[in-house]
């Protein structure tokens, strides 16, 4: 590398630890290299954004082929509210609470100021501005994937209402962790803790609060029953999911680097091979395992396999060797497949796997900081300390496994008063019996009847159980046909009063006994398929 690069990549750490919204540059630099290099950055960082962003598609795939078929589409509608709704709250307030900075209200805990984020009144040059957004772009996109990991958890059992309170609720809960780690404040962060992508503030935080969610809401109707027959309903879309988190994990481990002058570019490479290469060795360890335990590939090894390696790596991504990487979604894959009796034992119902994926890799991938982290030459200033291996000693092993013991303890106490506040206000939070026999399609969007026929209803159907089910349908078919009528009847009625208005007092009675002829007929058609019905 050239001297003046040399001299640049000194001050990447302030790019990845700080995460400043002023862009970090290397110096000596004329105003055209200067323009040049914000704009190559901001296009790197609104890129890795969009790709974050796809990652909801894939959620959203990955969980409606994970729960029955009966909620299919109520699992994806839980994933785009959370960009709605977690997005809004996340720029009122979210923002703020993370990175906001108002001079005398600084400290390690929480950030405050800009509020309702806009750059414009911080009377920044066009350049500040413009990376200001970048910067808040890419943010929100990683921030809202935290309440996106809760919605899997609480699947098939959480009301919609209350769910759309509880995603605003976990996305500004995630704003502490994300101040602690990621601004230059916080207290963590001052500690030399490693988070480069959000292994922590964002799966460990989600991972968190989904098992206290799952357990707290308790199983799903006849789960861990003798003859259950809880199963994906799509492995198809399951595995389509996969496909579309595994894309999108390029844009938040490479968009980690924040931009690509100042000698960055090298560490965007080693991010995307990084990533590349710990899915492989956490796919195949899970191929291994499933053939070996199994004699077949089971979807669900292979998935929590490839997912689980993906969320580790997210710690150090960029400072990770290939070979580490390997070895850490190994590790990772494996550890993540041997929690899955664990949870059926004790009886924890997590239909998408939030606690094997989220949880139990994003603890490994810290640990793991704390074992191959090494400093190297053009990272400088990016670690204080090697890793383990590296003669490191302890000292950034005992720092990561602090970080992961503060975050799990306040997630645990945040995430119960959350639930329990929804749960005693007058949302309530679980779905009722019937209303989870029924499935949250038919009963929170009126898709009565949609993907019946594929429809399991917790276990084998008999007489009685499928006569219930036949009936409560029927009766949600009924109730919408005559609801429909009966606006039909009041638009009749409207446009009766509009003609009358109009008409000369001679055809009164001629409109009058054209439409009494209309209700006439809307009534009788109404009574007859009630009666069928």
């Amino acid at each position: 590398m050239k001297d003046n690069e040399f001299l640049a990549s000194l001050f990447i750490f302030e790019c990845f630890q700080e995460q400043k919204f002023q862009h970090v540059n290397a110096p000596h630099h004329s105003p055209q290299q200067l323009d040049k290099e914000y704009q190559d950055d901001a296009v790197w960082l609104i890129s890795s954004s969009f790709l974050i962003f796809t990652m909801h598609s894939g959620f959203g795939l990955l969980e409606s082929g994970n729960v029955s078929a009966k909620d299919e589409v109520n699992i994806m509608v839980k994933n785009v509210v959370d960009v709605v709704c977690g997005g809004l709250a996340y720029w009122a307030v979210g923002f703020g609470l993370s990175y906001g900075s108002d001079g005398w209200m600084d400290n390690q805990i929480v950030g405050f100021g800009q509020f309702f984020y806009d750059p414009v009144r911080l009377e920044a040059n066009v350049n500040d501005e413009a990376w200001a957004y970048a910067v808040f772009l890419f943010q929100m996109s990683l921030a809202t994937t935290a309440s996106t990991i809760v919605s899997g958890a609480v699947a098939e059992r959480a009301k919609l209402k209350s769910y759309i309170l509880l995603g605003i609720l976990v996305t500004l809960a995630q704003a502490l962790p994300a101040h602690w780690v990621w601004d230059k404040r916080g207290f963590l962060y001052q500690m030399g803790v490693v988070d480069y992508a959000g292994c922590a503030c964002n799966h460990l935080v989600g991972g968190i609060i989904g098992l206290v969610a799952t357990v707290y809401l308790k199983p799903r109707r006849n789960r861990f029953i003798e003859d259950s027959v809880h199963q994906m309903s799509s492995p198809g879309n399951a595995l389509l999911g996969t496909f579309l988190l595994w894309w999108g994990w390029f844009g938040i481990n490479t968009g980690c680097v924040w931009g690509v002058s100042a000698g960055r570019w090298r560490l965007g490479g080693r991010a995307a091979v990084a990533s590349i290469m710990t899915s492989i060795g956490g796919g195949a360890v899970a191929t291994i395992v499933s053939y070996i335990h199994w004699d077949k590939l089971r979807v669900q090894y292979l998935i929590n396999g490839v997912l689980s390696s993906l969320v580790a790596i997210t710690a150090f991504a960029p400072i990770a060797q290939p070979w580490h990487a390997v070895i850490v979604g190994g590790v990772a894959a494996l550890l993540s497949i041997s929690v899955l009796p664990v949870l059926e034992h004790f009886h924890v119902d997590d239909p998408v796997g939030v606690v094997p994926i989220h949880l139990v890799s994003s603890i490994w991938g810290m640990i793991s900081v704390g074992i191959f982290a090494k400093r190297d030459r053009y990272v400088a200033e990016g670690l204080k300390y090697d890793g383990l291996i590296y003669d490191g000693g302890f000292t950034l092993l005992r720092i990561q496994i602090t970080c992961i013991l503060v975050i799990i303890v306040y997630c645990t106490v945040a995430g119960y008063l959350i639930l329990a506040c929804i749960e005693h206000s007058p949302l309530g939070l679980r779905v009722s019996d019937y209303e989870e026999e029924l499935g949250a399609d038919a009963t929170e969007h009126g898709l009565t009847g949609a993907n019946v026929s594929r429809y399991v209803v917790e276990k084998p159907m008999n007489v009685r159980t499928l006569s219930t089910v036949t009936k409560a349908v029927a009766r949600w078919k009924t109730q919408t046909r005559l609801q429909s009528r009966a606006t039909r009847m009041v638009n009749l009625r409207k446009l009766h009063e509009k003609r009358l208005a109009r008409a000369s007092p001679s055809n009164h009675q001629h409109t009058n006994q054209t439409t009494e002829q209309l209700e006439l007929q809307l009534r009788t058609q109404s009574n007859g398929h009630a009666r069928t019905e």
